[in-house]
């Protein structure tokens, strides 16, 4: 007779699929031998990789009942169906309602799984990227409350979450949707004022030019905010962002880091950056590559072009395949030189640094260390690291 075990949920893709997934494994805690594949559709790889962990999830646990949900589930969702391993889809829009999965809401929330609490305060996005098919998966952009953000900051702290981060899908579009369309700087400072304890609040993925004047202000020196910046850059030529439908250009991104780094020299950059966009040159390319260093780009994550179904970049003029794996490769090259020099230079400095599971954890400015033996989860240490090896400060 086949083990049974407790429900397990694997995620794939952004920080907001990590969100929705600790409410899933909440609502399915009393269930018993159920996998749920949280999948994600940003790219045609990403698909490629829900298929996989599909069936490796089918292969661990032969007798649970597999259900599938997440953009994958919406943009692919003839394709998932027809896997012999899946025995179900739950909507995407509603993965986060118990009645999706058949299960009363539960009375006590299941344990946390992360150091990090991620709070989804809005979903959905009303842009157009001529790349993009997530806005096929999660709909029209819609914001939770003020008074929804601060009740789930509240439960995550409770729980003993050490960091918040806000996340969502275009979270600097939070609030248009609310009366008086508040700019997200004033939940931020919600969140603040409402939690003096918290002392690490970090923002997922920003679209820089979004950026209300009360959230630079904060970002550039509010101690509890993280010195953390990832901003949703796409690429470093002003014709390919034009052509991705983009609403701010090269210089845009250039000036709002360098006025950040003024106020708050400290502040690590991340990116995400597509590789071989259609139509990109080779001078495109070198755009690319050049704003990597131009912004010092610490944190990126490079995504190789793919066309998307129903996308305009889609029928576009294609570059080869091979000469996207190169250009992506040569950017994470790029990325990972930027790197090595930012952490070698923080050797012999101070850092407060929170204890992961997995013994890492993560500074404030999201570098990543080797933990001490023997430090446990949500500890926060004060590490003056000596040497570099592997990608982690030692």
């Amino acid at each position: 007779m086949a083990l049974v075990e407790g429900p397990e949920v694997v995620t794939l893709g952004c920080r907001l699929n990590l969100a929705e997934s600790e409410r899933i494994r909440a609502l399915l805690a009393g269930e018993r031998n159920v996998v749920v594949i949280n999948s994600c559709a940003v790219t045609s790889e990403a698909v490629r990789h829900t298929r996989q962990a599909i069936r490796r999830a089918r292969r661990a646990r032969p007798d649970a009942r597999l259900l599938v949900t997440g953009c994958a589930a919406e943009i692919d969702r003839d394709r998932l169906a027809a896997m012999p391993e899946v025995d179900g889809l739950v909507e995407n829009a509603r993965k986060l309602d118990a009645r999706a999965w058949n299960v009363a809401p539960p009375s006590v929330l299941a344990a946390p799984t992360h150091t990090r609490a991620f709070v989804a305060v809005q979903n959905g996005c009303d842009h157009a990227c001529t790349f993009c098919v997530i806005p096929q998966g999660r709909g029209a952009g819609r914001s939770l409350t003020i008074a929804e953000v601060l009740r789930e900051v509240e439960t995550h702290l409770e729980r003993g979450a050490a960091e918040v981060v806000l996340t969502g899908v275009d979270v600097t579009s939070w609030g248009r949707d609310l009366p008086g369309a508040p700019a997200l700087g004033a939940l931020v400072r919600s969140v603040l004022d409402a939690f003096p304890a918290l002392q690490r609040l970090r923002m997922s993925s920003l679209d820089g030019i979004e950026i209300d004047r009360e959230l630079f202000e904060l970002l550039a020196g509010e101690p509890r905010v993280m010195p953390h910046l990832h901003l949703s850059l796409q690429h470093g030529h002003d014709l390919i962002l034009k052509r991705m439908k983009r609403r701010h250009t090269r210089a845009d991104a250039v000036v709002l880091v360098e006025r950040l780094r003024a106020r708050r020299p400290e502040i690590a950059i991340g990116a995400d950056l597509i590789a071989g966009f259609p139509t990109e040159t080779e001078e495109h390319h070198a755009a690319n590559l050049s704003i990597v260093r131009e912004l010092a780009i610490v944190h990126g994550h490079i995504f190789p072009y793919s066309p998307r179904p129903g996308t305009p970049a889609a029928r576009m003029p294609q570059v080869d395949a091979p000469a996207i794996k190169r250009r992506a490769a040569e950017l994470r090259s790029a990325v990972a030189a930027v790197r090595e020099d930012w952490l070698s230079a923080l050797i012999g400095q101070p850092h407060a640094v929170l204890a992961e599971a997995d013994g890492t954890g993560h500074a404030e400015n999201f570098a990543r260390f080797a933990l001490p033996a023997g430090t446990r989860r949500g500890e926060t240490l004060t590490l003056v690291p000596t040497a570099l090896a592997k990608g982690l400060l030692q």
